[in-house]
């Protein structure tokens, strides 16, 4: 009798604190870094604050110095949430079978690239890229990061489409700047001629003061697509329990911290899924990138 008793208090024992181990349990995302490190840090951890409270578990953000590594983090279940870009996204999510695109930004949904050039090039906008092939045709030119969707994706179809060669065969020099706030730096430092950046964070910064209008402009706009969303792991609900995914998505969805939305910038959330980024696939395999 007495041994059946110890057994019984040695497996609820186990049983308590095996369920206490499950709730402790942290949830960790990262995102792709896409702007200086200062201000991501600065935006996801009011991220990871807000999704503490509205999941009742520890949140916790974490930076990563490439978007291969996000890719690599969100692979290796390191994290479960990310904040990818259209094609890191679809990247993520080919390697882990069951992941979803959960949520995107109002903005995301037609996500524009913009073309911008120094000053000193000459170079107007225009309304079609057409009409500046003989402007940028040995220019020297910037992307983002290798594995950016709207820094280097698009562009680099739009160039390859419009112009009917590789950015390397028609540019005199083509460097990758690792982020749209550094590609803008570039340009408007001289030290490319032309680049292209995501139009969120022209905006932005044009907005706060931070881009000089005498040594930079924008000179075109690539036509819409959809880029940045929030993509989680298909094993949330087994780790954290039933149901755990749904509320993530949620939690997303309802975010209306004023401040924290214009960090991105975005003005809300809305729901995303894994179809809405097949235009981005198909880019992507149609002119090899897609790893």
């Amino acid at each position: 009798m007495a041994l059946n008793l110890i057994r019984k208090l040695m497996i609820s024992s186990l049983f308590c604190f095996t369920a206490a181990s499950a709730a402790a349990e942290t949830f960790v995302f990262t995102a792709i870094p896409d702007e200086d490190e200062t201000k991501l840090v600065e935006r996801f951890k009011g991220v990871a604050d807000y999704l503490s409270g509205e999941l009742d578990v520890e949140v916790r953000y974490i930076p990563v110095k490439s978007y291969a590594a996000a890719v690599s983090a969100f692979r290796n279940n390191q994290v479960q949430l990310a904040w990818f870009g259209g094609l890191s996204g679809v990247q993520a999510r080919r390697l882990v079978p069951g992941s979803e695109a959960i949520a995107q930004g109002v903005e995301d949904e037609a996500f524009e690239t913009y073309f911008i050039a120094n000053t000193s090039t000459g170079i107007e906008p225009a309304d079609e890229l057409s009409a500046l092939e003989d402007e940028l045709r040995g220019k020297t030119f910037t992307f983002g990061s290798k594995g950016s969707t709207s820094g280097r994706l698009m562009p680099e179809f739009y160039i390859r489409d419009v112009f009917g060669a590789r950015p390397a065969d028609f540019f005199s020099r083509v460097g990758f700047s690792g982020n749209h706030t550094r590609t803008l730096r570039l340009v408007e430092a001289g030290t490319y001629e032309v680049g292209a950046l995501n139009f969120q964070v022209w905006e932005k910064e044009l907005a706060d003061g931070n881009i000089d209008t005498d040594a930079v402009k924008v000179i075109w706009t690539t036509p819409a697509y959809p880029d940045y969303q929030w993509t989680i792991r298909g094993d949330v609900d087994e780790r954290f329990g039933d149901g755990f995914k749904q509320r993530v998505t949620e939690a997303l969805l309802n975010l209306d911290d004023h401040k924290l939305l214009e960090s991105f910038p975005r003005s809300g959330f809305i729901p995303a899924s894994n179809d809405d980024y097949e235009p981005v696939r198909k880019t992507a395999e149609e002119i090899g990138i897609l790893d």
